[in-house]
């Protein structure tokens, strides 16, 4: 568990620690334990010895803690009262949370939800406490406003968006941090690249730009089936095969609570 104090990993955010906080909880602990827990090795912050001798033992103690509290009792969503942190994209917005909260409401009436959005480029790795299972794929896919003149003067006989076309025109792309769309990676390969005019940090308000009838979006293709017809979209596939997107439930890995809740939440 030390390593939620990474100022290099997700750790604080997922524990509902700022960043600022969770610098101020590593000085105390590195004065606490005369060691630096975490040195910089590259762009990444890796754990010291110390650290990673502390964390295995910090995750065993804790996990035993709760099972010793939770004893046998089973988590029963009907009668649950208490709010429930998800994490991940925000497109999740869009693509679950309305229809989940609709379910809940039948199953688990007093339960509240709250999404809190944590940016995870495809390429991001979770920690070693953070345990994850992987519920579906999300390729990408091109949207185009049905408007746009390449899309309504379509010429080509499949649904693969045309390569130089692609490079061609205009694109909005989800970014949080200035990294290129998930295409660029692939197309740098075969020295192309695409014409990137907007950056935006939500995939929702990617798509809206896409709608505006100018640019056109690579997005994960479900978010592109579920505001196609409402924002009249085209969805075509991509042109280079790119990295997919990994969906994935998420908990504090070993513990009783998380998976007893996330059985539940995975069925739902």
């Amino acid at each position: 568990m030390l390593s939620c104090a990474s100022e290099a990993s997700p750790g604080p955010a997922i524990i509902g620690l700022s960043q600022p906080a969770a610098s101020a909880a590593l000085k105390r602990l590195r004065h606490l334990l005369d060691d630096q827990l975490f040195v910089r090795r590259g762009n990444d912050m890796v754990p010291t010895p110390r650290a990673e001798g502390l964390d295995a033992a910090a995750r065993e103690a804790l996990a035993q803690i709760e099972t010793a509290l939770a004893g046998d009792k089973r988590f029963d969503p009907g009668s649950a009262d208490r709010p429930f942190t998800l994490i991940g994209a925000d497109f999740f917005s869009t693509l679950l949370m309305p229809s989940l909260s609709e379910r809940l409401a039948v199953k688990a009436p007093h339960v509240k939800l709250r999404l809190m959005e944590i940016a995870m480029e495809p390429s991001s790795a979770m920690p070693d406490w953070i345990s994850t299972e992987t519920l579906f794929i999300a390729p990408s896919a091109i949207i185009i406003a049905k408007s746009h003149p390449a899309a309504a003067k379509r010429q080509w006989a499949t649904g693969e968006f045309p390569l130089d076309l692609f490079c061609e025109l205009p694109h909005a792309i989800h970014s949080v941090d200035g990294m290129p769309g998930v295409a660029d990676t692939s197309l740098a390969t075969v020295g192309r690249s695409t014409k990137v005019v907007l950056m935006l940090p939500h995939f929702q308000s990617v798509a809206l730009a896409a709608a505006q009838g100018r640019l056109i979006a690579a997005v994960p293709i479900q978010l592109a089936q579920a505001v196609a017809s409402s924002l009249d979209l085209a969805i075509y596939d991509l042109p280079v095969p790119v990295k997919t997107h990994d969906i994935s439930s998420t908990g504090i890995s070993g513990t009783t609570g998380t998976r007893r809740i996330n059985g539940f939440g995975k069925k739902s």
